[in-house]
């Protein structure tokens, strides 16, 4: 697709939160896109038109480009015109990459509860990816936050003895993250598809040792426990593998989120009485079953990591994150989220002297990120409501589970800012100055490979002239489950309900395994007329992934 609209600007110095008049603009797209949801049809290809009808919700700023049916929203891939074999790198080529994601096997739970307005928010992550010069890195990240949330539903004109509703939600939370990252790189034999699998096998054997670590600390106190536990030590660190893992560097997190969501829901009520109606001939309300129509969410993070130590010490990143999920269907679901992410790194000591001067900054290195995924599978959303008598008072329950098979394409473009003019370019275009500012366009690596049109911003030749550009593809399948509790307190006017919760406490957990596919394909230097080549990503495609 070209032409990517970013649809928030970068937050400038000192900003960490979301404008009033953004949070109202992103209230109003995710509107659109339960409204979206709400015209849904299910024809009789059920599967093939939720991921096409998913897909279009989620680009509908690009008209609904590239969900025909079959194509998961993506682009070929990389490959050649004809879908045949990408042309061979040029030898030494400065521009390829030096290496690449070949698979990653993620597991993530988030527990979110909330009081009154307050919601608490908390989640572990696990990854173990695998790299095609035959490294293996194993990651843990907790994140933690807190912040505010409020919600509104309204009942679905015509759809009221259906228990159609359609719900929109705001929230604002400030969080922080901290983890561990370990590199398994010890073996080298000069083979590195046979470094991978020596490599992996020592991961795993060392994921062993973490969870019979994990187990020895968390042995309750008692007689002998000191004792006990250094049994128990002893037992678990001959799990190590015979090649220890490099500690990843220290890395000072922060994270700040803004979410904005909707959902649409149909159930059935049930009511109490002489015909349904009491002693005064109104229905005495019992509750509700209902299930999930379709859901949509809008999130913008910044995240802020500072290195300590390792190759990156010194240095300070920012990154800002877009994007843009939906999902619909409630047994045979369609799931689509779409991607924007930039990250600009400085040198920290710099950054920060310049922050107390009140100058500009001077950014080392800008990278730009985008990412579709489409897919469907097989799942269930369900709710059950019952009101206390003679109060305004509800009590949820909820929950459901399934499994998505999706596709997912990705481009990345990083350019190193060597010197003043980029420098000063990229940052006139993050902090929204000049005559093209990040709020109006954020290049993607594809149109950055095309030759620069008549109208093309300063940043969208700096990424053609010096970006290595690069694209992936991947086949992913994701097993998740949900449980949820709420206590809430309403007041209903017609149609439209205003409430909030008393308390909530809402569980998550998903486990997603991604490998890659296609024709991994990066863009060779600008030629004769200043078109970059799409060519193979050799040095991505030398080794494979391994299952």
């Amino acid at each position: 697709m070209t032409g990517t609209r970013c649809a928030h600007r970068a937050p400038r110095r000192g900003e960490r939160g979301q404008g009033g008049v953004e949070y109202v603009a992103l209230i109003g797209v995710v509107a659109a896109i339960v409204g979206a949801i709400l015209a849904l049809t299910v024809p009789d290809d059920t599967s093939v038109a939720l991921k096409d009808a998913v897909c279009r919700i989620v680009n509908a700023g690009d008209g609904g480009e590239g969900c025909d049916s079959g194509n998961g929203g993506g682009d070929d891939g990389g490959g050649g015109d004809d879908g045949g074999p990408l042309p061979q790198p040029p030898p030494g080529d400065p521009f390829q990459p030096a290496k690449c994601l070949l698979s990653q096997d993620q597991t993530k739970t988030t527990v979110v509860v909330q009081i009154l307005f307050i919601k608490i928010s908390s989640s572990e992550q696990i990854k173990l990816q695998q790299w095609s010069d035959g490294t293996v890195t194993l990651e843990r990240v907790t994140e933690s936050g807190g912040g505010v949330t409020a919600s509104i539903s309204a009942g679905i004109p015509g759809l009221k003895e259906w228990g159609g509703s359609a719900s929109l939600s705001g929230s604002y939370v400030k969080g922080s993250g901290s983890g561990g990252q370990w590199l398994f790189n010890g073996n080298k034999t000069g083979d590195s598809q046979k470094d991978l699998e020596l490599n992996l096998e020592d991961a795993k054997q060392f994921t062993e040792y973490l969870k019979a670590q994990s187990e020895c600390n968390s042995r309750p106190a008692g007689p002998r426990s000191s004792e006990l536990g250094m049994i128990c030590g002893y037992h678990a660190n001959k799990k190590k593998p015979d090649l220890p893992p490099e500690k990843a560097p220290d890395v000072d997190i922060t994270k700040t989120s803004t979410e904005v969501s909707g959902g649409v829901s149909f159930g059935k009520g049930f009511t109490k009485g002489k015909g349904g109606k009491d002693k005064d001939g109104k229905p005495t309300d019992l509750g509700n079953i209902s299930g999930e129509f379709g859901s949509g969410s809008m999130t913008e993070d910044v995240v802020v990591m500072r290195a300590n130590t390792g190759p990156d010490a010194g240095k300070i990143t920012f990154v800002y994150t877009f994007s843009v999920d939906a999902k619909g269907g409630e047994l045979a679901q369609g799931k689509a989220t779409r991607m924007q992410q930039v990250a600009v790194t400085y040198d920290a000591a710099t950054f920060d002297q310049e922050e107390k001067d009140g100058k500009e900054h001077r950014p080392e290195k800008l990278v730009i990120t985008t990412s579709q995924e489409n897919g469907e599978g097989v799942g269930v959303q369900v709710g059950a409501g019952a009101n206390v008598p003679g109060t305004p008072v509800t009590i949820d329950v909820g929950g459901g589970g399934g499994n998505i098979k999706s596709q997912i394409h990705t481009e990345s473009a990083e350019v190193a800012l060597d010197n003043d003019a980029d420098s000063k370019l990229v940052e006139d275009w993050l902090r929204g100055r000049g005559d093209f500012p990040a709020s109006d366009v954020l290049p993607t690596p594809s149109d950055a490979a095309e030759v620069p049109g008549s109208d093309a911003g300063p940043l969208e030749r700096l990424l053609h002239d010096k970006g290595k550009l690069s694209r992936l593809d991947y086949n992913a399948n994701t097993d998740w489950w949900n449980a949820s509790l709420g206590i809430g307190f309403g007041i209903s006017a017609g149609q439209v309900t205003a409430g909030f919760k008393l308390f909530g406490i809402d569980i998550t957990h998903e486990e997603k395994n991604q490998t890659i596919t296609g024709n991994p394909s990066y863009a060779t230097g600008p030629k004769n007329g200043g078109a970059r080549p799409w060519v193979e990503w050799t040095n991505c495609t030398k080794t494979k992934p391994i299952a």
